[in-house]
């Protein structure tokens, strides 16, 4: 509704919040409304245009004079708004631009958001806004953008913590497989642990550990739901495969383990080697609550859950016992440790059930050896590796 009311008044506008607040989504959801409510004399049908202004230079954007032949090349902006402004029809025309505002590019919007609603190029040309042309911006932060920019466009700021994680939960139990559905203890339980760990385990992210690289607590959770997608893929029904009930009360016996498993490497994952004794502690009076049994002896991150033997085994026990093999030279022996070990599993259960996976850290702690290895010989046969580097 606020995005809306600014519409009416505004042909500039912002939507400012962190990753995951809704804003995409936001006004997606109102494109939609209003492309659907088109039938009534209020409201048109919605036209965005979504370009990242960051992902091409100053002259692709704009437009700019080719050195060679001395002819003016349109730019991708300057090619949106000419289409828009010549669009006769009366559907709203919405110019999205989907990425970080920057001091460069920004100024030379000025025209634009002004009353004038004028793009001046280079070229000479000047392109005028028609009343049914929006110019939005979806920014993380306005932390590079001048008061002349900010003072020309209203304003909708979103931020996750209005939304809450339950909205996630919510969305996330509604994806599961059907045969999953319906067996209603299982949704039972995954809303019992859902509703205890969730909020408490953010909370302890944010006050008693500290993060090397830092995170969102929706994203956190949405880590925990991909973990546990990747188990949940196997009961979904094609016409191949068939789910029995027995399977599924399988899954139902085992529904606390995987959850627990999962929590520990998203949650609990984000932070450092000392914040993970600390949350070990956590976990451990989690377990205790939901009588989930586990080994005493070690921290929680140092077991993986068997799901054919529904027991918690070291990390060692899943690899075969390592042998160096005579034929390699010096600097092409891997020996596995158990932070390879487990990285390479999560990385490899996260891929393999179709999520992007980062892996940030410092230099010189194995993260390209241990990629590169588990890529080359622990993915299926039907994965294909292209490697790319980039510099920082």
């Amino acid at each position: 509704m606020q995005l809306y009311d600014t519409i009416q008044v505004r042909h500039g506008l912002m939507i400012v919040g962190p990753t995951g607040g809704g804003k995409t989504s936001n006004y997606k959801v109102l494109q939609h409304a209003m492309s659907s409510l088109s039938h009534e004399d209020q409201f048109e049908k919605v036209i965005v245009d979504i370009m990242n202004p960051k992902s091409i230079t100053m002259g692709q954007l704009y437009g700019f004079v080719d050195p060679q032949t001395t002819e003016w090349v349109d730019g991708v902006l300057a090619k949106l708004v000419l289409d828009a402004s010549k669009d006769e029809t009366p559907d709203k025309r919405w110019i999205m631009f989907d990425g970080p505002v920057d001091a460069i590019w920004i100024e030379n919007m000025n025209t634009v958001l002004d009353d004038n609603k004028k793009l001046c190029l280079n070229s000479g040309q000047i392109i005028t806004l028609t009343p049914r042309m929006t110019m939005m911006f979806e920014v993380e932060d306005l932390s590079v953008a001048s008061p002349a920019t900010v003072s020309r466009c209203g304003m909708v700021y979103m931020e996750p913590v209005s939304i809450g994680l339950r909205a996630y939960f919510t969305s996330w139990l509604n994806t599961l497989p059907e045969k999953v559905t319906k067996q209603p203890a299982i949704r039972e339980k995954l809303e019992i642990l859902g509703d205890d760990i969730l909020e408490d385990g953010c909370w302890f992210v944010r006050h008693d550990v500290t993060e090397p690289v830092e995170s969102v607590d929706n994203n956190l959770i949405q880590s925990l739901f991909r973990i546990m997608d990747s188990y949940l893929v196997a009961y979904i029904e094609t016409e191949v495969k068939k789910v029995t009930p027995d399977q599924i009360d399988d899954l139902a016996s085992m529904i606390p383990q995987l959850w627990f498993f999962s929590a520990f490497w998203s949650i609990g994952t984000t932070t450092t080697l000392k914040g993970k004794e600390l949350f070990n502690n956590f976990w451990r009076e989690k377990l205790k609550k939901h009588n989930v049994s586990f080994p005493e002896e070690k921290q929680v991150y140092d077991y993986y859950f068997d799901r054919n033997t529904k027991n918690w085994i070291s990390w060692f026990e899943t690899v075969p016992e390592y042998t160096v093999d005579i034929a390699l030279s010096f600097n092409e022996i891997l020996v596995p440790t158990q932070d390879s070990i487990r990285m390479k599993y999560i990385v490899r259960q996260l891929l393999t059930s179709g999520n992007h996976v980062l892996t940030p850290g410092p230099t010189g702690t194995g993260k390209s050896v241990n990629t590169a290895e588990m890529l080359t010989y622990d993915m299926p046969e039907e994965y294909l590796t292209l490697t790319r580097t980039f510099s920082a």
